[in-house]
């Protein structure tokens, strides 16, 4: 197995611009199955993981539930054809198409913008659909341009999102509190979390236990320092009682170093993340379905440069590989 360098990951990962994916693997008869996706995501750099989510009654599904092992191929933008021919049914989609070989024999297409080759580590039903974890053991970055889809059509840049309605407009602007980004980033954020009380109930966790566990899944082995700077940003301290209630249900690990305490996931604790950033990705793919793929770009660029920019003095949630 090729050893993953996380900072050629992070580079590979940032090819996939909105969406636009073709996902292959084949079948217990040896058949070649494949089908354009735009649901792609990163869970971890460390280990490298990602998801993606296919409908519960798509014709594919079986051969996708029945091979431990897929492709994800983040199309390039000279590739508008093969998406297109991996979005119909009933069609030969392989022929006349250069196809390697990959992990488990799954089949690899050629001049696309990045290549995930990877093996399934967690399968979540979420709602209709379900939610492929993989873990990825080889990848490819082929420095191309990304095919991009926006509002029902290719594009090469982010259409700009449309204007609210006048009479929005105007009522937002008689109003501060509405309008205040603090109200209205806070109530998203709280309506998300109340989706997912349920889930973090089954599996008896509290909202802080979560949060350590979270965190700790985005960057394994970090100071009791830095766990507790991260959730002040929460409102959050991180106490003795929750560590050793943590460790004694064997999701994590503390040891000490010349800095002091440190906290590791443990294989339980992995799995148990992996299972809850499946949950949340659910939620979040329930309540953006009426979003098209520009206005989700959009969302996503304008608030990563928010925490960039937002000058608060804490360690950084995903760390830069040396």
């Amino acid at each position: 197995m090729t050893t993953i360098d996380p900072r050629q990951f992070r580079n590979a990962l940032g090819a996939f611009a909105t969406g636009v994916t073709v996902v292959t693997t084949s079948d217990e008869f040896g058949n070649d199955v494949g089908l354009t996706a735009n649901s792609f995501n990163s869970v971890s750099l460390e280990p490298p993981m990602v998801l993606w989510s296919l409908a519960r009654n798509a014709g594919s599904l079986p051969a996708f539930m029945g091979n431990e092992h897929f492709a994800v191929h983040v199309l390039s933008n000279r590739q508008e054809a093969v998406s297109n021919r991996f979005a119909k049914r009933g069609v030969d989609k392989f022929t006349g198409l250069e196809l390697t070989r990959g992990q488990g024999g799954v089949p690899l297409l050629s001049e696309c913008a990045a290549r995930f080759e990877c093996r399934t580590a967690y399968r979540y039903e979420g709602g209709d659909h379900m939610i492929f974890v993989g873990e990825v053991l080889n990848f490819e970055h082929f420095d191309l341009p990304p095919l991009v889809y926006q509002s029902g059509g290719y594009a090469l840049a982010v259409k700009k999102p449309a204007e609210y309605a006048a009479e929005d407009e105007a009522y937002l602007a008689d109003s501060f509190g509405r309008n205040a980004l603090t109200y209205l980033i806070g109530r998203v954020f709280h309506q998300l979390r109340f989706r997912l009380r349920p889930v973090l109930e089954s599996k008896q966790l509290t909202d802080l236990e979560h949060q350590v566990i979270g965190v700790l899944g985005v960057q394994n082995d970090r100071s009791l320092d830095e766990l507790d700077a991260l959730l002040d940003l929460s409102n959050l301290r991180v106490s003795q009682p929750l560590l050793a209630g943590l460790v004694d249900r064997q999701l994590i690990v503390l040891s000490e170093a010349e800095q002091g305490v440190r906290a590791r996931l443990t294989d339980a604790g992995r799995r148990l993340n992996i299972e809850l950033l499946a949950a949340t990705k659910a939620i979040e793919d329930e309540v953006t379905e009426g979003f098209d793929h520009g206005e989700m770009q959009v969302i996503t660029h304008l608030m990563r440069r928010m925490a960039r920019d937002s000058n608060v003095d804490v360690p950084p949630l995903w760390k830069k590989p040396v």
